[in-house]
C-alpha cells in the first residue's frame, strides 16, 4: 500500500511538471533529484570503502545543472573539468593507495546521476519534446511493472541471481512486452489527440520507430537496474536509501533512467542528423 500511495502521489507531479513546467523549475527539480541520488550514492560508496569528497561531489553535480541550464554546449567540457577538479583534490586529501579510486568513483558518480539528470530538462526543452520525454517515462514505468507481475506470476529462471535474485528471464520478457504496448498505446493516443486539434504529443515518425525505441529503451532501463544492484551489492545494500516508503531511495526510483535517458537523448541527436 505504501509503494501504492508514493507512486499515485509522484508520478502526476511528474507529470504536470514535464506538460506544464517552464525549463528553470524543470531544471531546478531535476537537480534536486540528482543532488539526492548522488548523495545515496556516495553513501553506498562509503560502504564499499571508497571515501570521495563527498561536498566536492555535490557541489559540481549542482554546478552541471547550472551549466546545463544557461550554457549546455559546454556540458561534457564541465566533466573534464570537474574529472581534473576531484583527481587534484582526491590527490591532496586521500592516501596514495585510495587516491585514485577516490576521485574515479566520485566522478562516476556525476557521470552515472548528475549526467543523464540534467539530459531531461534539456531533451523536454527540445522541438517536440515533451512527447518524447514522456514516452521514455510511460515505456520505463510499464516495464518496471509488467517486470514485476509476470515474474511474480511466471518467473522461473533467474535473469542474474548474483545481482538481483528475484528478476527472471520471463520478467525481462514481461517487460520488453509492456514498454511496446504501452509505448504503442501513446503514439496512438497522440495521434488521436492530434486529429483533435492537440499537438502536445505529436509522434510523426511510424509506428515501426517506436516499437524499436521501445525495445531500445527497454533493454537500457533493465541494464540500468542491474547496475544499481550490483552497486547495492557491493555495499552490502538492500535499498540506497529509505526517503521514499515503499520505494526504498531515490537512486532505486531513477536506476533505470539513468540509462535510458542518454540512450533517448543520442539517439534523438542521431534521428535529426541522417533521419530524412
Amino acid at each position: 500500500m505504501k509503494r501504492i500511495l508514493t507512486a499515485a502521489l509522484l508520478i502526476p507531479l511528474v507529470l504536470v511538471l514535464i506538460l506544464w513546467g517552464p525549463l528553470w523549475l524543470q531544471m531546478l527539480a531535476a537537480c534536486a533529484i540528482a543532488e539526492l541520488a548522488l548523495y545515496e550514492y556516495l553513501e553506498l560508496t562509503y560502504a564499499s570503502g571508497t571515501h570521495s569528497p563527498r561536498w566536492l561531489v555535490l557541489v559540481c553535480g549542482a554546478l552541471l545543472f547550472a551549466v546545463a541550464y544557461w550554457m549546455p554546449v559546454f556540458l561534457l567540457a564541465a566533466m573534464g573539468i570537474f574529472a581534473l577538479t576531484l583527481l587534484g583534490v582526491c590527490t591532496l586529501r586521500s592516501p596514495l593507495d585510495r587516491m585514485l579510486d577516490d576521485a574515479a568513483i566520485g566522478f562516476f558518480g556525476l557521470m552515472y546521476v548528475a549526467f543523464p539528470m540534467a539530459l531531461a530538462p534539456l531533451l523536454a526543452a527540445q522541438e517536440n519534446g515533451t512527447a518524447q520525454l514522456l514516452f521514455l517515462l510511460i515505456v520505463v514505468w510499464a516495464g518496471d511493472i509488467a517486470a514485476l507481475y509476470v515474474g511474480r506470476l511466471l518467473g522461473r529462471r533467474p535473469m542474474a541471481p548474483v545481482l538481483s535474485p528475484r528478476k527472471t528471464w520471463e520478467g525481462a520478457a514481461g517487460s520488453m512486452l509492456g514498454s511496446i504496448v504501452a509505448g504503442l498505446g501513446l503514439v496512438a493516443c497522440g495521434s488521436l489527440l492530434y486529429r483533435h486539434g492537440y499537438e502536445l504529443l505529436l509522434y510523426a515518425q511510424p509506428w515501426w520507430y517506436w516499437v524499436g525505441m521501445a525495445i531500445l529503451l527497454n533493454v537500457a532501463a533493465q541494464i540500468g537496474d542491474l547496475l544499481e544492484s550490483a552497486i547495492k551489492r557491493g555495499a552490502g545494500r538492500k535499498d540506497s536509501g529509505t526517503i521514499l516508503p515503499g520505494h526504498g531511495g531515490i537512486l532505486d526510483r531513477i536506476d533505470a533512467l539513468l540509462l535510458a535517458l542518454p540512450v533517448l537523448w543520442y539517439a534523438l541527436l542521431f534521428r535529426q542528423s541522417y533521419w530524412p
